[in-house]
């Protein structure tokens, strides 16, 4: 007979196998749905297709419009990630650790910023890329998602910057290195956990955003891979089993990137907990 303990125990991996189960169904019916058959999806529907399909597959990928949107895709978000990573770590530092007029102002502008929804900020977005004359270019795709994505950062790497010690800060500044080199030589290395983290996190949201997308781009040269998917549904048309093959091909570079990444989250994951 099994102890209290020991049902606990059951009662536990029965919550983690259900609740993962859960998380993985979507991803498998995607990869599944992209290797049948069309008889398969509309009529005669299946946990497994009977035959592995790769036309799918070679639909889309001989779409070289869609080949294109992933490399529109990857663009975008490498510079996206890059470049507001340069300007939201210092301004995270600033706030973080100089005192100066509006320093808690600030902060809460960052914060009602990147709160603020999306959708109340696409006409106005519009109109100024619009005058800046960067409609339907990846450019002013960037220059938008950096606006969304500086102020997500900034408030995010506040509190790594927070968990650095100010003793080593003080004891580097008396070794002779400027307040420049304690943020580049001390602080950014320490903190390298957590901005990789904030970094995925800017990435995937540039990766996946799509409101935007269609409102500032139309052409085909400059559709990012969620607007490249939508555009697969004509009237009400579902492809489904071009559209499923399409998002395993999108997704294959985000799983990458958190393979690659994963043990940057880990440790991100562990130091928050020590701080907790």
């Amino acid at each position: 007979m099994l102890g209290r303990r020991g049902w606990n125990n059951v009662i536990f991996y029965v919550v983690v196998v259900a609740a993962t189960a859960v998380v993985l169904f979507p991803l498998y019916w995607m990869v599944t749905t992209s290797l049948k058959l069309p008889v398969e999806i509309y009529r005669k529907v299946a946990l497994w297709p009977s035959t592995i399909n790769l036309g799918n597959y070679a639909g889309i990928l001989a779409d070289r419009g869609f080949l294109r949107s992933v490399g529109n895709s990857f663009v975008v978000s490498s510079s996206v990630t890059l470049l507001s990573l340069i300007v939201s770590a210092p301004a995270a530092y600033a706030l973080t650790r100089y005192e100066f007029r509006g320093r808690r102002l600030m902060g809460r502008l960052v914060l009602f910023t990147y709160l603020t929804p999306v959708a109340l900020l696409f006409i106005p977005l519009s109109i100024i890329v619009s005058q800046l004359k960067l409609s339907d270019t990846l450019t002013g795709l960037i220059v938008v998602y950096i606006g969304l994505a500086v102020p997500l950062g900034t408030w995010m790497l506040q509190d790594h910057f927070r968990a650095v010690p100010r003793e080593i800060e003080e004891q580097a500044l008396l070794d002779g290195l400027g307040p420049l080199g304690v943020f580049v030589r001390i602080v950014v290395p320490l903190s390298a956990p957590g901005i990789a983290a904030v970094g995925i996190l800017m990435f995937t949201m540039s990766w996946n955003e799509l409101l935007l997308a269609m409102v500032l781009t139309n052409s085909d040269a400059a559709k990012t891979v969620p607007y490249a998917l939508s555009s697969l549904i004509v009237g009400d048309s579902l492809p489904w089993g071009g559209l499923m093959a399409g998002a395993c091909i999108a997704s294959a570079p985000l799983v990458i990137f958190y393979f690659v990444s994963q043990r940057f989250i880990a440790a991100d994951l562990a130091s928050g907990a020590v701080k907790g």
